[in-house]
């Protein structure tokens, strides 16, 4: 017994012993384990230091985080060769214009003493908000009163945006807008508690204010309101809210103008910051890049009657719109328009596929980098599928950030009560067994299948309503809070497409017949960087060029592709024209030259810098800019007369042809024959080179 009782303390302890031995085993592993998972964050975090993918200072060249992988098939052209100037290199012509839009002659300080207080709300999109915050400045500085910071309407918290953020704060840095117009307007962020309650209770005049009127509305109809009750509002739904063009005498308020547009209005600072993080991006490859706005907006397509561009439920979509503007009386004509004459005339955007060919015959190889901005496009990316086809860097901000940056930029958001998904209802047969039995006397025929029972997922959407029913249905604050979400992604569009070494637009024109954000975008690169490339092609005769070619491409030959290069080059001096006639009377922003410009003089002499040229086009007699820049613009000279570029015209050997064209289908036939088409490519450039000058 005593045996058995010692046999079974020993037992005991050894139990004990190995389970302590377990303890510290486990313990032991977990230690390691913390140990190693502590040491692998450290690297990450240092290797993400030291490598990141996007930073301009490191040599990588890998795309690790995000969607976009580089694609570059050859070496970069070198930046002094001919073709490289040709294709990315400044416009001599236009070298000696530049910014200036400072007062230029007597020009006060606001008075203290204003006449009252200007409340303005704004609805619609991104460049006619921007717009319409321009002319109410210059309104505010007209009237000698003082202006509340405008709301735009479709930012407002009833959209589901962000509590975090005001209206205007929600796109644009209200500070920084104050600051930079002090010595213009008075600007106050909110309007007094008394009238505050005045706006409460509807007794402040309100003044929906038509699309561009003129100054002689503001000074004998709002202003007599004004200094009556000391506070009026101005409702903005079309855009700019004074006319374009304004008389010699209020020349100073032009210019007043691109001070607000260019240097007053800066995007909120973290979406200002997301959008240098994309450049950076973009710079970081060292290589140039082309933005291109499509500008295929539905409002757009219903407006011109270029439904039948398109196919199936998108054409119900834009003639659907069509319909609704008609009977708005906001478009004349008739509703069944021939889109196919509409896109002869040039009135239609052009498609991807078109300003894809006519880059590529311009002589941008295929692995060129194209940057799409200016919002969605309608048709989504099966459109752009052609454009993808012919170069393989085509991306877009979503491309060039994460889903959490660009969540970073909306704030927080409260969550969206998501609609749930229910099963579809049984199928009853006793039902419509009993039904059938009762329906009529027989012999007769089977009878017609039930109806089918609309689901949840059927019916929401366009997809849905758009066979359903002749009215939109109202929008879900999923699609407000999506419509706000655009404005900040324009906003980003904006800043890469004025940074572009090349911007092309497929549109310029908006639903409502007015210049749109492309034409915004080329404004400011014409104020800001006059020299930069920016064309401006003519659709009627892109759309000639096109369909020279559309049935047969291996019927291009030298002749068409150097039609096509004189004509992209005619575009970047001969556009300006064009834009100030039929631009500029409907919006300054899109043109604000000769007003915001100067002419900058050579060293010792009263001739402007590259005032000739071969093709005979002067800034002066062409754009009608005869003010010198003040003596304290200091510029290199020296670098301005080197990027003077003559306008010899390129011409190409048809034997490059197909390969110019069809390189990715002749680099698949090389793959079998020894890399024959990287071989083809590369002497078409040097034939370039050769043959031709610069622009």
């Amino acid at each position: 017994m005593v045996m058995k009782k010692m046999r079974m303390r020993w037992v005991a302890m050894k139990g004990e012993e190995k389970k302590g031995r377990m303890k510290w085993v486990g313990l032991m592993v977990l230690s390691l384990a913390s140990f190693s998972l502590f040491t692998h964050f450290l690297i990450a975090k240092y290797s993400e230091k030291q490598h990141s993918t996007f930073n301009p200072s490191s040599s990588s060249k890998s795309v690790p985080i995000f969607a976009w992988r580089p694609v570059f098939g050859s070496a970069d052209l070198p930046r002094n060769s001919p073709l490289y100037k040709r294709l990315w290199g400044p416009v001599g012509e236009l070298g000696s214009l530049y910014p200036h839009s400072n007062p230029r002659g007597p020009y006060f300080a606001p008075s203290l003493q204003s006449t009252g207080f200007i409340f303005v709300r704004i609805r619609g999109g991104f460049h006619e908000i921007r717009t319409a915050i321009c002319d109410a400045v210059v309104v505010a500085r007209l009237l000698n009163a003082t202006l509340v910071i405008p709301e735009i309407l479709s930012t407002t918290s009833s959209k589901g945006i962000s509590l975090d953020f005001k209206s205007f704060a929600y796109l644009y840095n209200e500070d920084q807008f104050m600051a930079a117009l002090a010595k213009d307007v008075n600007i106050v962020k909110t309007l007094p508690k008394n009238l505050k309650e005045l706006r409460r209770q509807k007794a402040v005049p309100l003044f929906r204010v038509p699309n561009s009127a003129s100054p002689y509305f503001y000074l004998h109809q709002v202003l007599p309101m004004l200094s009556k009750h000391s506070v009026v509002e101005l409702v903005v739904s079309a855009g700019g809210c004074l006319q374009a063009n304004l008389p010699p005498d209020l020349e100073e308020y032009q210019r007043l103008r691109c001070r607000v547009a260019f240097h007053a209005l800066r995007f909120r600072n973290d979406v200002q910051e997301l959008a240098t993080k994309v450049l950076n991006r973009l710079r970081s490859l060292g290589r140039p890049y082309i933005a291109y706005e499509p500008g295929i907006t539905r409002e757009a397509l219903a407006y011109y009657g270029c439904a039948e561009l398109f196919q199936d439920v998108h054409t119900e979509l834009i003639q659907h719109k069509r319909s609704w503007m008609l009977k708005r009386g906001m478009v004349r004509g008739n509703l069944s328009v021939d889109s196919y004459q509409q896109r002869l005339n040039g009135s239609c955007p052009l498609m991807p596929e078109e300003v894809g060919l006519i880059l590529r015959a311009y002589g941008y190889r295929r692995d060129t980098v194209i940057y799409v901005s200016g919002g969605e496009v309608f048709g989504g990316q099966r459109i752009l599928i052609p454009l993808h086809a012919m170069f393989d860097n085509v991306v877009d901000r979503t491309s060039l950030s994460t889903s959490w940056e660009l969540k970073g930029i909306y704030g927080r958001e409260n969550e969206l009560a998501d609609s749930i998904s229910r099963a579809p209802p049984s199928v009853m047969e006793e039902k419509k067994r009993e039904v059938w039995k009762n329906a009529s006397p027989r012999p007769r025929p089977l009878p017609p299948p039930p109806a089918r029972p609309k689901y949840p997922h059927n019916i929401e959407g366009w997809w849905g309503w758009v066979a359903e029913s002749d009215n939109e249905p109202d929008s879900t604050v999923m699609e407000l809070r999506t419509n706000a979400h655009k404005l900040l992604w324009e906003a980003i569009d904006y800043m890469i497409s004025t940074e572009a070494d090349v911007f092309i637009s497929g549109f310029d024109r908006d639903g409502k017949g007015r210049p749109n954000f492309a034409s915004l975008v080329m404004g400011h690169r014409l104020y800001q960087s006059a020299a930069s490339v920016t064309y401006r092609p003519d659709r009627k005769e892109v759309v000639r060029f096109i369909d020279e070619v559309r049935v047969s491409m291996h019927q291009a030959n030298r002749t068409w592709l150097s039609s096509v290069r004189g004509h992209l080059r005619k575009t970047l001096l001969d556009g300006l024209t064009e834009a100030s006639n039929n631009s500029r009377p409907l919006s300054f922003l899109s043109h604000p030259i000769p007003e915001c410009s100067c002419l900058r003089k050579k060293p010792a002499s009263n001739t402007p810098l590259d005032s000739t040229s071969s093709t005979g086009f002067s800034p002066q007699a062409s754009l009608g800019i005869k003010h010198s820049c003040p003596a304290w613009m200091g510029v290199s000279l020296n670098s301005r007369q080197k990027e003077k570029e003559n306008d010899e015209d390129i011409y190409v050997d048809d034997a490059w042809i197909p390969a110019f064209f069809f390189g990715r289908s002749m680099e698949n036939q090389g793959t079998s024959n020894g890399g024959s088409a990287t071989r083809e490519e590369t002497p078409l450039d040097d034939q370039e080179e050769l043959e031709g000058g610069d622009r």
